[in-house]
């Protein structure tokens, strides 16, 4: 499922917006979504889950290719944690 068919289930679901407005209108949900985690804040959608940073740190790795050791440098990482109303929700339907 891509951002156009998200923003085309909107249009279809509420007749008040064009198919533009709809596409905007995820695109901001996106946007905010993506500011909030970039300031280190988590992001909790309520029956849906919630959205957090988490640090990485620094550690040795080896090159899967030259088998020669590198050091992996410490980075941010997005981490989606279900909610208690999601998980149910998806297996219901994979179980259909």
């Amino acid at each position: 499922m891509t951002k156009a068919d998200i923003a085309r289930i909107v249009y279809e679901r509420h007749g008040g917006i064009s198919n533009r407005e709809a596409a905007r209108l995820v695109e901001v949900i996106f946007e905010t979504i993506k500011r909030h985690l970039g300031d280190g804040e988590k992001v909790q959608i309520t029956g849906f889950g919630t959205f957090l940073v988490r640090q990485k740190r620094e550690r040795r790795g080896r090159n899967p290719q030259t088998g020669e050791e590198m050091l992996i440098r410490s980075r941010s990482s997005v981490v989606f944690r279900p909610s208690k109303l999601f998980v149910p929700a998806v297996n219901a339907v994979v179980n259909d």
